[in-house]
């Protein structure tokens, strides 16, 4: 039993989901609109505001495609009330982040700046210099965008510099003790 892909989806006002041939899935919100195609095997029924996921046989692949379904249907809902967003922390002297129009401008150590292009769907804000928030109704986007930047200057372990999600925690290394006998 899947528990995950057996609990039923909600569906809020302001909300609609139509399910199209071969489980293409479009979901309509305030915050804008996702397509995406589903597993074709998942039975996706709805029954006024309440969406179920059920499978067709007991096979392997078919309990593993059922929490999925169920879960990346659950997160269109979720992104298109109220969207998603990933907070990042720059640490480090003289490393910052500014916005410019629509790119991302960072400061990172280099002898250059890093620009980023703001993707579509997607939001950037850069409350302080050193913050920088990513949101937007899609969660692999967001994500996506969110390691991209962070990937530009990941967290080093023995001074912590570089760019890190604010829930993140870095293991400290101890640097060189050096003997002295």
């Amino acid at each position: 039993m899947s528990r995950i892909g057996n609990l039923p989806i909600t569906v809020a006002d302001g909300v609609t989901v139509t399910v199209g041939e071969n489980n293409q899935v479009t979901v309509k919100g305030p915050k804008g609109e996702l397509n995406k195609a589903l597993p074709k095997d998942m039975i996706i029924e709805q029954e006024g505001a309440t969406i179920t996921v059920k499978r067709p046989t007991e096979s392997k692949e078919h309990k593993s495609m059922h929490g999925l379904t169920r879960t990346l249907l659950n997160n269109m809902i979720i992104g298109v009330t109220e969207g998603f967003k990933k907070q990042l922390e720059i640490n480090g002297v003289g490393y910052r982040a500014a916005k410019q129009g629509k790119k991302l401008v960072m400061n990172l150590g280099y002898s250059h700046q890093v620009e980023m292009e703001e993707v579509e769907g997607i939001t950037i804000d850069v409350p302080q210099p050193n913050q920088i928030i990513i949101s937007g109704p899609d969660n692999q986007k967001v994500g996506q965008f969110a390691a991209n930047v962070r990937e530009k200057r990941p967290p080093e372990p023995y001074k912590g510099k570089g760019i890190k999600y604010v829930d993140e925690h870095i293991r400290r290394k101890e640097g060189k003790a050096g003997s002295k006998k």
